[in-house]
């Protein structure tokens, strides 16, 4: 694993209390961990975050939630205590930012709502990503990543026409709406710098799917005409999506306004008989009469391989490139000089190869700090720095079960719990 300590970035000396859990908030947190900041994932007891247990399983880790908790501490703390919320308060004073995931009013519940932290620090940051946001007839529904895809839009257009709908092979719900976390949470700072006051931050899960459908909704609005699932084609412009090849397939787009690229391609694919055909002049006519020039560029494109086809477009200027599967991609020498995929070392005696930050930055890199952490791990050393709290009230915290940690993987537990199971004969 590269040396974490050349990995300061541009947040260091930035403090965030992360009660987020599962992908969303992990998501937007994990950004802004990589770029330096200190991430301090507040979980409840006995189990911590849920990502703990979701497999597949490295050992005791969870490969899910190694991935995307990299760099992180974590403390345990039991919010449903009086103590426990007295002990966060005294956090609040100390953090930058607050994360949470929570169905909106949750927080408000256990006496912490924003109000409250803001009173208590007005220069905090706080950042709730919830299904729905906090406003709207929908905000106390509970919401997955599929629940808002579907909602959205956006598994109306994916798949092949005439087909079922399809969901995207990420938890795109989820990612997108981490993004504008981060985002949201990195623009509320700098507004700081000006400000001197902290602001709340409300994303929702579904508003992100809408905005990020933003031409979708503009052609319906535009035209009228219900975008509907067409493949791997752009709705605008044609060539422009995957074919088939001898051994496998490519992925070609003609670019808008570039002289001669038309031409060009159908004379490299052996089919000069497209250039003066008038239904195919222009991208426009191309994609109108799609159902058409498909089937031929199909034809002419499984002549060859996908590696001879690549070499020849590369010789031309065409924009093209292999459809890799996972194994495929990760070995692209590309994706190795931007070294994206890392190998993270686990005190445990193992390594995970994850994806790094995309964000390069010149004079002030960030990367993966290091693994995840374990459940509570860093409990005592945060009261300690931050609150200020002594050996003595830190025990009698613990004593109290206000506080714990480190605890065992709760992946070990289950397992354990499994096995119990299964050697009884019950079912689980």
């Amino acid at each position: 694993m590269t040396n974490p300590d050349q990995y300061r970035g541009p947040l260091a000396g930035l403090t965030i209390l992360d009660l987020t859990w599962v992908l969303s908030g992990p998501f937007a947190s994990m950004v802004l961990t990589d770029l330096g900041a200190e991430v301090i994932k507040v979980e409840r007891p006995p189990f911590g975050d849920v990502a703990r247990t979701t497999g597949p399983y490295i050992g005791d880790w969870s490969s899910y939630f190694f991935s995307i908790n990299r760099g992180k501490k974590s403390m345990v703390i039991d919010l449903k205590k009086p103590e426990g919320r007295e002990l966060f308060l005294r956090l609040i004073e100390k953090a930058d930012v607050v994360m949470e995931n929570y169905t909106p009013g949750t927080m408000d519940k256990l006496g912490l709502g924003y109000d409250t932290l803001s009173n208590r620090n007005p220069r905090l940051i706080y950042a709730a990503t919830s299904g729905f946001g906090r406003t709207g007839p929908d905000r106390d529904r509970p919401a997955l990543d599929i629940i808002v895809q579907g909602m959205g839009g956006i598994m109306s257009i994916t798949g092949e026409p005439g087909g079922p709908p399809v969901r995207p092979g990420i938890s795109q719900g989820d990612i997108t709406a981490g993004l504008y976390t981060a985002i949201g949470i990195l623009a509320a700072l700098h507004e700081r710098e000006r400000s001197g006051k902290g602001q709340m931050i409300d994303i929702s899960m579904l508003d992100c799917q809408i905005a990020i459908l933003e031409n979708a909704f503009a052609r319906y609005f535009a035209t009228g005409e219900v975008p509907k699932p067409i493949g791997t084609r752009h709705p605008l412009a044609t060539p422009f999506q995957a074919f088939p090849t001898k051994d496998g397939w490519i992925v070609v787009a003609l670019s808008w306004g570039v002289e001669n690229q038309w031409e060009l391609f159908c004379a490299t694919i052996g089919r000069p008989d497209l250039i003066g055909d008038p239904r195919f002049d222009t991208p426009g006519l191309r994609t109108k009469h799609h159902a058409e020039l498909e089937p031929v560029l199909n034809d002419a494109l499984r002549l060859k391989t996908t590696a001879e086809w690549l070499g020849e477009f590369d010789a031309i200027g065409l924009p093209c490139g292999p459809l890799n599967d996972i194994p495929s991609a990760a070995e692209q020498p590309q994706v190795k000089a931007r070294e994206m995929l890392v190998d993270v070392e686990h005190p445990d005696g193992f390594s995970l190869r994850i994806a790094d930050t995309p964000v390069k930055l010149g004079r002030t890199p960030g990367g993966i700090k290091g693994p995840p952490p374990a459940l509570g791990e860093h409990t005592d050393e945060v009261l300690s720095r931050l609150s200020g709290l002594s050996a003595e009230e830190i025990a009698s915290l613990r004593q109290a079960e206000v506080i714990s940690g480190p605890l065992p993987s709760p992946v070990r537990r289950i397992q354990e719990h499994e096995a119990k199971l299964s050697s009884s004969g019950k079912p689980g």
